[in-house]
């Protein structure tokens, strides 16, 4: 045990807390040190997720003062904070100053969108709250991790869900040039992406058996879908997004469509996408349409392509618990640590969920 790399989940009851202890509890070289939550701090992680209690359970959760006794000094230290938008950031600050009082060697794999940006403005602007932490800034850099082949950062803010499905999805269009850089988004996305909170817009009644738009074209995701491609592409693309709440717990299904700079045939616009993912184990480029069951509760993404004289679609449907958020987190914290980037990771996905 003592060559595993110990882990940490800040927020640890929410649903991507809840999904990165679940992946943690296989990684074959990461074993859990500390579930951290201030309001279940005492109570056994069972109580709270039942389908862990054969991985953790004699493990309870504990407060924010007490995590750091339960790791050794001079220890590797894989920090993943699934705690609010707007809270992550002051909550890691804290956690890392405790970690020096330890001599620990951390990195740091955030799932809200503290450090999606590369400055204190350009967050504030979006979430109109100030940041928490924004000397920590500069330590941090952000991506889909198949578009980023290193990174210098010690640390990493993870992409949002939709950002992940759309970038994905968007990319290898933009990267190619045949495109003007507009692209037309509609993304589809399950009950968990709003939150283990009951609201309005989540509550089963209302989503059941219906499907309806919101926030069209003011989503305040679009920034960072904006930003995160110009910095994969150099192209400063105009995102159009429209995104939508399905009837169903899991999952983001994005189309993209745009007008292409001339006739684009299928054959072409499917090999620019085999190529361009050609080594990435998580994401597959299939013939036709890609499908939510056969990502859900994986790491994977499926894309599809279709073209028609000059204009062309492209699917992508992830598990947006997993692939974006908990599971590209332990995917960027493989990578943070030398690992192989599939580390823990490689389970299908479960069919007819």
């Amino acid at each position: 045990m003592s060559a595993q790399i110990q882990a940490v989940v800040l927020g640890a009851t929410g649903y991507v807390g809840g999904e990165l202890l679940r992946l943690i509890s296989t990684h074959p070289n990461m074993c859990l040190a500390a579930a951290v939550s201030e309001s279940c701090a005492g109570n056994p992680i069972s109580n709270t997720f039942p389908h862990l209690a054969s991985a953790y359970h004699d493990m309870t959760f504990v407060s924010h003062g007490n995590w750091l006794d339960a790791i050794e000094a001079d220890s590797r230290l894989a920090l993943f904070s699934s705690a609010p938008h707007g809270a992550s950031a002051a909550i890691i600050n804290s956690a890392l100053e405790a970690a020096v009082t330890k001599n620990l060697d951390v990195h740091v794999v955030d799932s809200s969108a503290d450090f999606r940006y590369t400055t204190q403005d350009e967050f504030e602007s979006v979430y109109g709250i100030t940041h928490g932490a924004p000397d920590l800034l500069k330590s941090f850099q952000c991506g889909v991790p198949e578009h980023m082949s290193d990174t210098s950062a010690r640390n990493v803010g993870h992409p949002g869900c939709f950002a992940t499905a759309i970038l994905l999805a968007s990319v290898p269009l933009l990267a190619a040039g045949i495109t003007d850089g507009e692209l037309f988004v509609t993304g589809i996305t399950g009950s968990t992406g709003s939150g283990k909170k009951p609201q309005p817009g989540t509550h089963h009644p209302e989503r059941h058996s219906n499907l309806y738009a919101y926030k069209a074209l003011t989503h305040r995701h679009t920034p960072e879908i904006v930003r995160l491609a110009s910095a994969a592409t150099g192209v400063d693309a105009k995102i159009h997004f429209v995104p939508h709440s399905g009837p169903f717990a899991r999952g983001i299904y994005a189309t993209v469509q745009a007008r292409t700079n001339r006739t684009v045939t299928q054959e072409e616009l499917q090999k620019l996408y085999v190529d361009s993912y050609d080594g990435a184990t998580f994401v597959e480029v299939v013939d036709g349409m890609p499908k939510l069951k056969n990502v859900v509760a994986s790491n994977h993404c499926q894309i599809g392509v279709t073209a028609n004289g000059d204009t062309v679609v492209v699917m992508s449907a992830i598990d947006n618990l997993v692939k974006g958020a908990a599971g590209g987190a332990v995917q960027w914290m493989n990578r943070l640590w030398g690992l192989p980037e599939t580390a823990g990771l490689l389970a299908p996905a479960p069919a007819w969920t």
